[in-house]
């Protein structure tokens, strides 16, 4: 009998990790009276603030501003909140992670650091809820289509 051979798909969602303060936030937009139908959960949430913050170029000298002077300035051993992320979002942040500004000679920022800049960032933005949500719908919308063309 012939054996079908299964390519291991990688998972649809990586775990990392958020700073105590910047994970409080998420929490507080996912209880937000603004999270409803759908109801978007931490990987949403999550991913949305890297999207906003990876994919504009304007977003970029925030993040490392906010990682140079506030996230270095933290005590090291602060715990963190483990949280998951999706995984575009989750290569987008390897990316980041790889990239020449977090290289010798520069300090190196891991991915959590990478990741709770992010939400820092989005954070100390102009309606940053709204923002959250309002690319949460988008990422939502482009697996949704993704899928759909994989299944076809």
């Amino acid at each position: 009998m012939p054996h079908t051979v299964v390519a291991a798909q990688p998972p649809a969602i990586v775990m990392t990790r958020v700073w105590l303060v910047e994970h409080d936030w998420l929490h507080s937009v996912y209880a937000s009276s603004a999270n409803h139908s759908p109801r978007f959960r931490f990987p949403d949430l999550l991913s949305a603030c890297i999207a906003l913050v990876l994919a504009s170029s304007d977003a970029m000298p925030a993040l490392q501003r906010f990682l140079s002077t506030e996230l270095g300035a933290r005590d090291g051993g602060t715990p963190r909140r483990s949280c998951h992320v999706w995984r575009r979002q989750f290569d987008d942040l390897l990316r980041e992670h790889r990239a020449a500004w977090n290289s010798h000679p520069n300090p190196k920022f891991d991915l959590d650091d990478i990741a709770t800049g992010c939400v820092a960032v989005v954070r100390a933005g102009h309606d940053p809820i709204g923002r959250v949500l309002q690319q949460a719908r988008l990422n939502y919308a482009a697996r949704s289509a993704a899928e759909r063309d994989l299944q076809a």
